[in-house]
């Protein structure tokens, strides 16, 4: 069944504003967001820890980017501001059960089926 649900892709010109959000099914104890490129491995651009709230951020997306989780914390939203070229990817959702997120998508044990940004 599926346990991760991303959605909010689209298409928007430079310096515009997208809200990617993850819809979680199980209980996780780390959410990331982790970007692809066409021909580049996953980037992760953000994460956040469910319980206490912490979060950190890729240099390339820090002070645009905001990861954010709604009360329930089965929701992880990711808003993104300001955005670049540069920016555009396919967008996946990740999160691990027991342990910390890491920098490899492949990694996690939940991963969503991808929302597609594309900036121009």
């Amino acid at each position: 069944h599926v346990q991760l649900v991303e959605s909010g892709g689209d298409s928007v010109q430079a310096g515009g504003s997208l809200r990617l959000s993850c819809a979680a099914s199980v209980d996780t104890v780390c959410v990331a967001w982790f970007r692809q490129a066409p021909g580049k491995e996953p980037e992760r651009v953000a994460t956040i820890y469910t319980e206490c709230g912490s979060k950190r951020y890729a240099d390339s997306v820090r002070g645009r980017f905001t990861i954010s989780q709604d009360k329930t914390k089965s929701t992880v939203v990711l808003q993104m501001n300001s955005l670049k070229p540069e920016d555009t990817g396919t967008y996946y959702c990740a999160a691990m059960r027991e342990t910390l997120c890491s920098d490899n998508y492949r990694e996690h044990d939940y991963r969503g089926q991808g929302t597609q940004v594309t900036v121009s």
